[in-house]
């Protein structure tokens, strides 16, 4: 189970509109995942804003990069959402610790 400061870090990583969209496109690709340049296209997001967006979902390791050539390829890290839910469920709703 992941500890309460990676999920606080993947859930605020992923708590902006459109680093969600990034997700879900990159989540929608699979593990193939997309390139920069293909999630800029496809989300119209401009390349510095994304390179920003994608350093802090990278760094709350909701994905993962590969370099293939000259392209950096992301996908989702699909057990750190797992992960998240897992903790949320654990300790928010089976233990009721939320409320605490």
């Amino acid at each position: 189970m992941m500890n309460e400061e990676a999920t606080m870090l993947a859930l605020s990583a992923i708590a902006h509109r459109s680093r969600l969209a990034i997700f879900k496109a990159l989540a929608a690709a699979g593990p193939r995942g997309l390139s920069a340049g293909e999630i800029s296209a496809q989300l119209q997001i401009v390349p510095s804003s994304l390179s920003f967006h994608l350093k802090e979902m990278t760094r709350a390791a909701l994905l993962s990069a590969r370099r293939e050539g000259t392209y950096i390829y992301y996908s989702t890290e699909e057990s750190v959402v797992v992960g998240v839910i897992d903790f949320l469920i654990e300790t928010c709703l089976v233990e009721k610790k939320c409320l605490e």
